[in-house]
């Protein structure tokens, strides 16, 4: 079974910088995916931006620019680096791990998540 260990998250003032981490554990496939999601409140959760193994990026076009999402894979973890952050991107974020041995049957975790909160 994998877990998944978020961190990282607070309160920043508009304009301001967080890093989150979020270090998963267990037995997992070498071809995975690693995410951040958020849901802000009254709102469906939302992909932030997503890294495979192998190190290929995806980012959500509100947060291009601003944020980079990376991984060690020597210790399973990934991060998601916000700059210049705006109240908008108040949410709670979500880690995800997406991992198959066959691309037919997938298997997915999520974190417990961790708030942020942008705001004066």
């Amino acid at each position: 079974q994998v877990q998944l260990v978020e961190s990282g998250g607070g309160l920043v003032q508009p304009g301001g910088s967080l890093r989150l981490s979020c270090a998963a554990s267990g037995s997992i496939f070498r071809n995975n995916a690693m995410a951040w999601y958020r849901q802000a409140p009254g709102k469906q959760r939302e992909l932030v931006a997503a890294i495979t193994s192998g190190g290929s990026t995806n980012h959500a076009d509100s947060v291009k620019g601003r944020f980079i999402i990376s991984r060690d894979n020597a210790k399973n973890t990934v991060y998601l680096q916000m700059n210049s952050l705006k109240p908008e991107d108040t949410a709670v974020y979500y880690c995800n791990l997406v991992h198959w041995l066959f691309v037919s049957n997938r298997y997915e975790s999520w974190g417990q998540g961790t708030q942020v909160t942008v705001s004066s």
